[in-house]
């Protein structure tokens, strides 16, 4: 079964439902499917089971704590969806297959809406504050700008600052990818490069465009992060944007800073389309990071360092904190008011319907797992 499991890996989607135990060697089926989905309370997923831990390591742990549904829906990553139960998993299901096709030959299913394509949302012009350090919640840009405010989440309680998940713009099934600033600011860490390399991936190989709203301050910075092996895992998203030859389209929001602007479908990846709200900020690092490292001495020489620091951040700020620089440069394909952002992001979409880009010939890549 695992070996069919492979072989039939990007050729048609597969599904897991675990609604009862699944122990030892039999995980790694449904570890090789494409989506897992748990019941909470009576489903659990382990190698090996807290009697055997508890002899081996001396590790007191329950079968829930241990490999229950919320274990693995927020702590491991293993499964994507939670379910109430096992009704609620099989609709689950049927949700999900509406947005996916039947096999790695066919376009994503297309259902007709009424949700206006040319319609406009005021509220978005409001969503972002002012403040470049104040959170926003990016679900609701989301569901304003997708159709009849639809938006299935993929992996909803696991690295909740990366958010992946499916929806449709005029119709056409899309792969949703965005930060989420109001965890964690929206910074990529291990875990949300993993969750968003995979999800990127599986839309790449059923033919399903990605769109990408980017608010992204960087790197999650720490020890724990680099001995973690974040330049491996970060690569790994990047990787997985590189690859990708399925229409892909960006909207800045605000922050793209440094690699992380890279990783996050740039242009200098293949990106089709980029577009950036006026708030957009394309820069190496954030204004205070870089007055700090370009006038450290005119600061430290200064008579009133603080006032100083405060007086070239903001100069700086106004310079380039813009996505006016990086427009002129090619890197932004326009910049939009954010009410246009949903008949825009559909035009783009109509406009990439029948875009085919290649890979060079080859066995495989080498993704750095």
């Amino acid at each position: 079964i695992f070996l069919r499991n492979t072989l039939a890996s990007g050729v048609i989607p597969q599904i897991s439902a675990i609604m009862g135990p699944c122990a030892g060697g039999a995980v790694y089926s449904p570890a090789l499917t494409d989506f897992i989905i748990m019941v909470k309370n009576t489903s659990h997923m382990f190698i090996t089971g807290p009697d055997v831990i508890r002899a081996v390591t001396h590790e007191e742990v329950t079968f829930e704590e241990l490999g229950g549904a919320w274990t693995h829906n927020t702590v491991s990553g293993v499964a994507h969806f939670a379910a109430e139960d096992e009704r609620d998993a099989l609709q689950l299901i049927r949700r999900l297959l509406s947005y996916i096709p039947q096999n790695n030959m066919e376009d994503p299913p297309f259902v007709p809406t009424r949700d206006d394509p040319l319609r406009m949302d005021e509220e978005l012009n409001h969503i972002v504050p002012e403040s470049p350090t104040k959170p926003y919640d990016m679900k609701e840009i989301i569901r304003r700008v997708v159709d009849d405010g639809e938006f299935l989440e993929v992996h909803q309680h696991y690295a909740q600052n990366l958010i992946v998940g499916f929806a449709r713009l005029g119709g056409q099934s899309v792969g949703v990818v965005a930060q989420q600033p109001a965890v964690l600011a929206g910074v990529l860490d291990i875990n949300a490069s993993v969750k968003g390399a995979r999800f990127v991936r599986f839309c790449d190989c059923f033919n399903i465009p990605l769109v990408v709203f980017e608010d992204v301050p960087g790197f999650l910075p720490g020890v724990a992060q680099e001995h973690g092996g974040i330049i491996r895992h970060g690569a790994k998203l990047l990787y997985a944007f590189c690859e990708a030859t399925v229409p892909k389209v960006t909207v800045i929001t605000r922050k793209a800073y440094g690699g992380a602007y890279c990783v996050m479908n740039s242009r200098h990846v293949r990106g089709d389309l980029v577009l950036a709200w006026p708030t957009a900020e394309i820069a190496v690092m954030g204004p205070e990071g870089a007055v700090n490292i370009v006038f450290r001495k005119e600061i430290a020489e200064a008579e009133d360092p603080e006032a100083a620091k405060e007086r070239l951040t903001q100069e700086y700020r106004d310079l380039f904190a813009n996505p006016y620089v990086a427009a002129e440069r090619g890197f932004v394909d326009d910049v939009i008011e954010p009410r246009e952002t949903r008949p825009r992001l559909i035009n783009a979409l109509e406009m990439l319907a029948n875009k085919r880009d290649m890979n060079p010939p080859k066995k495989h890549g080498n993704i750095p797992l």
